[in-house]
């Protein structure tokens, strides 16, 4: 009697994990996407601000350094409520420097308001059509992270010779790599928190928060290039 109650208590819980797991990484796409939403708002509003008064980008040194520094504090205190401070610092911080590069193809291009739209449709298409593939497909994207890792590694170093050097062909072989990358990544991190692989929110609004910022600005410069000459 009793090795049959232990049974059947064993058969209960291996039919209620999957279901406590499956409300769990509901909650956990639920947190990602509603903080995502949030974060993209609050960056384009510092955006808004920034391209308002007219500020000046703060420069690569700068950005760079406040980049990483915030994205550290998120990571750090990432199971914590300062951690949501640190998020949307970081974004704010990121839609400061936005807005003067907007601003810059506005003033600069003809129809450059034009642009920013197309790259941000763009963006917004290319982002809900991964994301809709991978919750739709339930494909596991995990073999992805390596090549991802190596590739941005690889841009961003190359990104930073373009920058420095000056070499407009690079630059533009860099956004058109990271327009791949940044896709792959959406993939990757959505993959991620359908199978369990992202378990913290924070971490994956970031992850996808960096992506959709790189896409845009990816698809904007190659816009700017070829859509300059008119």
């Amino acid at each position: 009697m009793e090795s049959l109650r232990t049974m059947i208590n064993r058969q209960t819980l291996s039919a209620t994990r999957p279901a406590v797991q499956g409300v769990e990484l509901n909650n956990v796409l639920r947190n990602t996407y509603a903080l995502l939403s949030a974060t993209l708002l609050f960056s384009g509003a510092t955006a808004g601000l920034s391209m308002m008064m007219q500020w000046p980008h703060p420069g690569l040194v700068v950005t760079l350094i406040g980049y990483f520094g915030l994205m550290y504090a998120a990571r750090r205190f990432r199971n914590s409520a300062l951690g949501l401070v640190f998020v949307f610092a970081l974004t704010g911080f990121m839609g400061l420097t936005l807005g003067p590069i907007i601003n810059l193809y506005v003033n600069s291009i003809p129809n450059g308001d034009q642009l920013v739209m197309t790259a941000l449709a763009g963006t917004g298409l290319i982002f809900v059509g991964l994301s809709a593939y991978a919750l739709t497909s339930r494909k596991d994207f995990s073999f992805l992270g390596g090549m991802l890792f190596a590739g941005i590694l690889v841009a961003f170093l190359a990104g930073l010779g373009a920058v420095i050097f000056s070499i407009p062909a690079l630059s533009l072989a860099v956004s058109a790599m990271f327009i791949l990358l940044m896709s792959g990544l959406i993939l990757y991190q959505t993959s991620a928190i359908i199978h369990g692989g992202e378990t913290n929110y924070i971490m994956a609004t970031i992850t996808l928060y960096v992506a959709i910022y790189n896409l845009f600005l990816s698809l904007l410069q190659i816009l700017g290039i070829f859509g300059g000459d008119d």
